[in-house]
């Protein structure tokens, strides 16, 4: 009896996932801070400016990291659908644009021409985030004092982060950023919204309900971009969406999760 459960489970499991040798896609989210301080978040970090030309210097060093990964494509947080980034992205490669100071400009069109893609990937799918609802919820039924040390303590580590970049580089910072911890930290502090809502009003649910759906919806689009088994997709993203994305990515069988340590060769737990 105790071998035919041993087979049995052997071949659930092998049906489950593919064999570690089968090539599949690799899926690199990088997790970054909003370097034009559009200040569209919650919470948001300070950032000094990226043209100044140290940290020009810093993101030329970031970009010859993520050049290890060797993407295939790559994806940015833009529009699904406009042909804003494709304009920009043919506009760049022609010498009429001016790259601003957003993220997908900085580094995601500077290193998809640096590595000769003929396209960038706009895959962002909008959604509803019902701050308010769950804060009005807080309001009346006397979870004022809980919600606000939620706050209180992603507005700590927004801080935090915002002054370590102070007195590190871009890559040092987005590698603190990209850590196992950060990412879990972060994940695990946008799971507190379970607890506001009771069975007439699920405000906090639906909350996290709304948030994966968009990142799932995000996730779709980065799929549709897979062709072939040796693709590598880089995509770079808000630091808000990486716990999310991880997740999603991880739990899919069908590519394999990369990290930013495993290209930078530095350990993904630490957020010293």
């Amino acid at each position: 009896m105790r071998i035919i459960v041993v087979i049995l489970y052997a071949l659930a499991v092998s049906r489950a996932a593919p064999a570690q040798t089968d090539a599949r896609p690799e899926i690199l989210v990088l997790g970054t801070y909003h370097m034009a301080n559009p200040g569209r978040d919650i919470h948001n970090m300070a950032a000094d400016d990226v043209l100044s030309a140290k940290r020009q210097l810093e993101l030329t060093q970031l970009l010859e990291v993520l050049k290890r990964f060797k993407p295939t494509r790559i994806a940015i947080e833009a529009s699904a659908g406009s042909e804003r980034t494709t304009r920009d992205y043919n506009e760049y490669l022609a010498g009429r644009y001016t790259l601003t100071r957003n993220e997908n400009d900085q580094l995601g069109l500077r290193l998809a021409k640096e590595l000769g893609h003929k396209s960038v990937h706009a895959v962002d799918v909008d959604g509803d985030f019902q701050y308010m609802r769950v804060m009005n919820y807080a309001k009346a039924n006397g979870k004022t004092a809980r919600f606000d040390s939620m706050q209180a303590r992603v507005a700590r580590r927004v801080k935090q982060q915002s002054d370590f970049l102070q007195t590190h580089t871009v890559l040092e910072t987005l590698g603190r950023m990209n850590s196992d911890s950060a990412a879990a930290e972060a994940l695990a502090s946008d799971m507190e919204f379970i607890y506001f809502g009771d069975l007439w009003e699920f405000a906090g649910p639906d909350l996290l309900t709304f948030w994966f759906q968009r990142n799932l919806r995000i996730y779709n689009r980065i799929t549709a971009l897979i062709e072939s088994p040796s693709d590598k997709i880089l995509v770079i993203y808000g630091a808000g969406h990486l716990g999310p994305l991880r997740q999603i990515i991880g739990a899919d069988v069908r590519v394999r999760l990369r990290k930013l340590s495993d290209v930078t060769g530095q350990g993904a737990s630490s957020r010293e």
